[in-house]
């Protein structure tokens, strides 16, 4: 039988071999930035938005088993065009028009600007011989994909595998992708379910609130200088 490789070492401690990060929010400016620019040029009513919003939210995080459009689009069990269809007819502009559900998604992330000290952090990493996967709960986005290969040695976007964060089984798909233990796998997200999902499971969670950080703690993490 072959001896189990030793674990690498920083100031006494196990360092990670991987690392797994959202898209949204954490490689890219918060999600509420974005959704707050498209909700003011389009002249949405905005409390009507968030009353919507947060229900399907929080029922999308719940652990009541609740189903709702949410998770369906996640999943990819309902398309990008009828999600936008179910969520243009629940809402308003301030007018008192209609909104139109044509590229409704598209024009709500329209505003997803890359953080560039995300990726910098990503390249660093990966030069230190670190896998990287991005793991990415999907709302028929458009990811730069043409990124992706000097970035990530995984990519899994829900929509693609019929699994959605913070579901137990994604996280385990994600790790045998990368070949590793839960403990070997830092977890980067902005949502705290998902961070308690991944840390559930055994890997190092982090709860991403600003780049800065984020970068330092992942550093530390893996004994970058």
């Amino acid at each position: 039988m072959l001896a189990r490789q030793a674990e690498p070492q920083h100031l006494g401690r196990s360092v990670p071999r991987g690392l797994i990060t959202d898209w949204g929010g954490v490689l890219t400016i918060p999600v509420a930035s974005a959704v707050a620019a498209w909700l003011e040029a389009d002249g949405i009513d905005q409390p009507r938005y968030r009353a919507i919003m947060s229900q399907w939210v929080r029922e999308a995080y719940s652990a009541n088993g609740l189903v709702n459009p949410i998770h369906a689009l996640e999943r990819g069990e309902t398309r990008p065009d009828e999600f936008e269809e179910l969520l243009a007819a629940r809402l308003v502009r301030s007018d008192g028009a209609a909104v139109p559900a044509r590229g409704l998604l598209g024009r709500m992330f329209a505003e997803m600007a890359p953080v560039e000290p995300m990726y910098a952090l990503l390249r660093s990493l990966r030069r230190a011989g670190v896998r990287t996967g991005m793991l990415s709960n999907s709302w028929g986005n458009d990811y730069p994909r043409e990124m992706f290969s000097d970035l990530f040695d995984l990519v899994i976007i829900s929509s693609e595998v019929g699994m959605r964060k913070p579901e137990k089984r994604i996280f385990l798909h994600a790790l045998a992708g990368l070949g590793l233990r839960p403990r070997q796998c830092v977890f980067l997200d902005d949502i705290e379910a998902n961070v308690a999902a991944a840390q559930a499971v055994g890997m190092i969670g982090l709860h991403h609130r600003d780049p800065e950080g984020t970068v330092a703690a992942v550093r530390d993490l893996f004994g970058l200088a």
